[in-house]
């Protein structure tokens, strides 16, 4: 692969770009990955309230587990099997999203400053193959409204959906593969949340009529996102105060246009510091689960 040189001048931050080999670099994008150029929608404009000691000063999908935003440990998932096309749903101090992915390239680059000029080179660049698309989709905007509000960014293509403070090893070409054989507006992966402690065996009478411990069957099933959507979707969408999980999604489940695929995986949703914690605990531990890709 060609060496890349980038030239930019400090003051006006603006930069003449020479097109590299991303092919050479990245080889999980192109032919080996099957050239997918669906677009993956990410929910990231909320504000991340049972996280407050992190998202009072930043919105909670740039939140970092292993200095890196959650976002981006979930934007690697998608493009390890060839989805590298994102838009990002933005609202709650989106200027930090924005601002993450204009220095994104700078960031992970070896540079090299002429002081006398004031100028800089690039002396090569770890930067990723994706389109990043962030969107200003309200700050008080539900989620179905988000969804909505970006429908001209996708027009009549089918795409993917996912929140941005959960991660994964789920198959995505698996799943949508699962997608277009079943049909339907929406496919959600659903997960067992499971049952943390032994269960009561409970007569109509509130009779004990024994006490066993927890089996698969006990937990409930959950949305976790990581959905695959039809341009269907839009019609069932009102708007900014739609909540997607409400209206949506039950209108989908009542005319049997909405399809779970059952993740036996890993997920885990950063919801609170403990969960963020937890995170930094695995990804340090050199196994985190959701790590699917390759550096």
């Amino acid at each position: 692969m060609e060496a890349m040189t980038v030239w930019y001048n400090t003051v006006g931050r603006t930069a003449v770009r020479r097109t590299h080999a991303l092919a050479a670099k990245h080889p999980a994008v192109g032919a080996a990955a099957g050239g997918k150029t669906m677009k993956v929608v990410i929910l990231a404009g909320g504000f991340g309230t049972r996280i407050s000691e992190e998202s009072v000063l930043k919105p909670k999908p740039m939140v970092e587990i292993g200095g890196k935003p959650i976002l981006w440990h979930i934007m690697k998932g998608y493009a390890h099997y060839g989805y590298t096309d994102f838009i990002i749903c933005a609202g709650y101090k989106q200027d930090v999203i924005k601002q993450y992915f204009f220095d994104y390239y700078l960031h992970n680059a070896d540079v090299s400053f002429d002081l006398a000029t004031n100028t800089m080179q690039v002396l090569n660049s770890h930067a990723e193959p994706w389109k990043v698309t962030v969107v200003d989709t309200g700050l008080n905007t539900m989620t179905g409204g988000r969804i909505k509000r970006v429908q001209p960014y996708i027009g009549g293509e089918t795409f993917m959906l996912t929140y941005g403070d959960g991660v994964s090893n789920i198959d995505l070409n698996a799943l949508e593969a699962f997608h277009r054989a079943h049909g339907r507006t929406v496919t959600m992966s659903s997960y067992n949340v499971g049952q943390q402690f032994g269960v009561l065996d409970v007569g109509a009478d509130g009779v004990v009529t024994g006490f066993r411990e927890k089996q698969e069957l006990d937990g409930s099933m959950i949305n976790i996102g990581f959905m695959v959507c039809e341009p269907g979707l839009f019609d069932v969408i009102d708007g900014d105060d739609t909540v997607l999980e409400k209206a949506p999604l039950e209108t989908l489940a009542r005319q049997g246009r909405l399809q779970s695929c059952c993740h036996t995986g890993f997920w885990k949703c950063m919801d609170n510091v403990r969960d963020k914690k937890q995170l930094e605990t695995l990804w340090a531990s050199g196994n985190a689960p959701w790590k699917v890709w390759q550096e």
